[in-house]
């Protein structure tokens, strides 16, 4: 049955810099239906927003639907997009004497509670037989982090994205450890459940997620024409971009929800329980849906 989607109307999120950026960029932003787009900063403020009713569908890591499921939030996972993790990392300043996460014991380091930074560096730390007690731990947004630490007010900085080439390039940070090895290089894709019960917006969604796939191949073959449009976007060096695309972990493709992703989560949400990040272990099965797995098999 087709659907007429003339009149529908879905609330997206994005990162400055990503899916609104590259779907226009590719040419696939002629839809059917209108998108509002909304730029956040982060996957758990996304997820705060959804939840409060004022989104429709999201991206962000595997970290804040655990902290949702915590508070029982109305978002569920709908897809899997795998991306690099090379482009996550702890950075020190220019001239730090800091040589290893052990060396981090007592210095101040700022992180993002409830995102990838909050995982990997809690990880990095109990590697190297540290906690989170061990240092002088702060939460802070990117923008926040990037003022603070070009401020000499933090002895390192885990942080993620065009950040990273942006600090370096800007302020000489050198990267002191990055999260390979830490992380799944799963990131997903929320949705709120009143737009799954919808035809309409149901139907939307899920020509979006084929067009961001799609997306993703267009950029896998035009990485140097989206370097150009994200420099001026981002303000970013065009060479400090194109340097995270070299150095990818893995290429960038949208798939539909597996039980190894299922999985995957279930064990970072184990780590926060053991850690006592998360007052208990939470079942993160209940918030993962397989709706829009028939068409991303065939979208491409």
């Amino acid at each position: 049955m087709h659907l007429d989607l003339s009149k529908v109307r879905l609330r997206v999120a994005t990162y400055k810099g990503g899916d609104a950026t590259l779907l226009k960029t590719a040419g696939l932003a002629d839809t059917p239906y209108t998108i509002d787009w909304s730029e956040f900063q982060s996957g758990n403020a996304m997820i705060e927003a959804m939840n409060g009713g004022s989104l429709d569908i999201a991206s962000g890591s595997e970290i804040p639907p655990i902290f949702a499921r915590l508070q029982n939030a109305q978002v569920r996972v709908i897809a899997v997009y795998k991306d690099d993790v090379n482009n996550q990392v702890v950075l020190v300043p220019k001239g730090s004497t800091i040589r290893s996460i052990a060396d981090l014991k007592g210095k101040r380091v700022g992180y993002l509670r409830a995102t990838t930074t909050h995982y990997y560096l809690l990880r990095m730390l109990e590697e190297a037989g540290l906690s989170f007690s061990d240092i002088q731990a702060t939460s802070l947004a990117p923008r926040d982090g990037f003022a603070a630490f070009n401020a000499g007010s933090l002895d390192a900085w885990a942080i993620y994205g065009y950040n990273v080439p942006l600090a370096i390039s800007q302020a000489g940070a050198r990267v002191l450890k990055n999260a390979n090895g830490y992380l799944s290089g799963n990131y997903l894709y929320y949705g709120h459940p009143a737009v799954l019960a919808d035809p309409q917006r149901r139907a939307a969604s899920a020509d979006l997620l084929v067009r961001l796939q799609r997306a993703c191949t267009w950029f896998g073959q035009h990485q140097d024409a989206y370097a150009k449009v994200l420099s001026t976007e981002l303000r970013v060096p065009e060479e400090a971009i194109l340097s995270l695309y070299r150095n990818q972990s893995q290429a960038r493709r949208i798939t539909g929800v597996t039980a190894a992703d299922i999985a995957s989560e279930q064990q970072v949400a184990d780590t926060f329980a053991r850690a006592a990040v998360i007052d208990r272990r939470v079942d993160v099965a209940l918030l993962w849906t397989d709706t829009f797995n028939a068409a991303l098999a065939h979208g491409t």
